[in-house]
């Protein structure tokens, strides 16, 4: 009697884990990654760009009658001025790009003067007016020094020229001795105008506004040499400047194309799961 009840209660007890074995959950399947869109690091760009140039006169030279010998201005003084361009560009991979550039100098006012003889007086004081205008044409190269977040800072160097052109000069000359003799008639000596040779230094940070346009800001260096200012007239001139540098903070944008093109994600293999 005692070896059937063993018997049965064993029977149960099988059947009873059997039950609980085919009740257990299932163990859970991980969840595939979710599909990833990845940017191209490379492609044509268009940038455009607004700033506004400090400018930095190095000096003006002029010939003064028959002197055989350059006499300085005793004061040479250039405004600064806004500045616009625009360019087209290759961005190479996530460190390194090119572009070529064209941006135009607004005019910028000029304010000189020089002293000596004149013909109301030996001792006279001139004042000088002018402007000049520049474009300037530049093939430049960047590198980008990583991005953190949204943010690519980089540093860049550029070479090319720049088109100056100085409007007519008006030179007056007054006494200056105190004895109020008046002034001359005012002379107009003819601008110039010329390519120079320029090149530039940048530094900035581009910022992700979306996938292929970034807003830039930055700041540029630019050198232009120096060259022809006005023409001869009256027994006086021609003259030169010595060259000069933009001190340039600007704003803008690039679109690169295809920057929204996602390139291919393989997602990892799902882990074999032993039971």
């Amino acid at each position: 009697m005692m070896r059937s009840l063993s018997g049965v209660f064993a029977v149960l007890l099988m059947t009873s884990n059997v039950f609980a074995a085919d009740l257990a959950p299932a163990e859970p399947v991980p969840e595939m990654m979710p599909e990833v869109t990845v940017t191209e690091a490379s492609g044509w760009y268009l940038r455009g760009d607004v700033g506004y140039g400090f400018n930095d006169l190095r000096g003006a030279k002029y010939f003064q009658g028959s002197n055989a010998s350059e006499v300085d201005f005793d004061r040479a003084d250039l405004d600064d001025a806004w500045t616009i361009g625009g360019g087209v560009g290759y961005q190479v991979n996530n460190y390194f790009r090119t572009d070529l550039t064209l941006d135009y100098l607004g005019k910028s006012d000029f304010n000189g003067s020089t002293s000596g003889s004149c013909g109301v007086s030996p001792s006279c004081t001139s004042s000088d007016i002018s402007s000049m205008t520049a474009w300037s044409l530049m093939a430049n190269a960047y590198v980008d020094l990583g991005t953190y977040g949204y943010v690519t800072p980089y540093v860049g160097a550029g070479i090319g020229g720049t088109y100056v052109k100085w409007k007519d000069l008006n030179n007056t000359s007054c006494d200056s001795s105190g004895g109020g003799l008046g002034c001359d008639d005012t002379v107009i000596h003819g601008g110039k105008g010329g390519w120079r040779f320029s090149y530039g230094l940048m530094a900035g940070a581009s910022i992700d506004v979306t996938c292929n346009v970034k807003a830039d800001v930055g700041y540029r260096f630019l050198h232009v040499d120096g060259g022809d200012m006005f023409g001869y007239n009256a027994n006086g001139g021609p003259g030169r400047d010595k060259g000069f540098n933009v001190h340039e903070a600007r704003v803008g944008a690039r679109y690169l194309f295809g920057g929204c093109a996602p390139a291919p994600y393989e997602p990892p293999p799902a882990p074999i799961v032993y039971k």
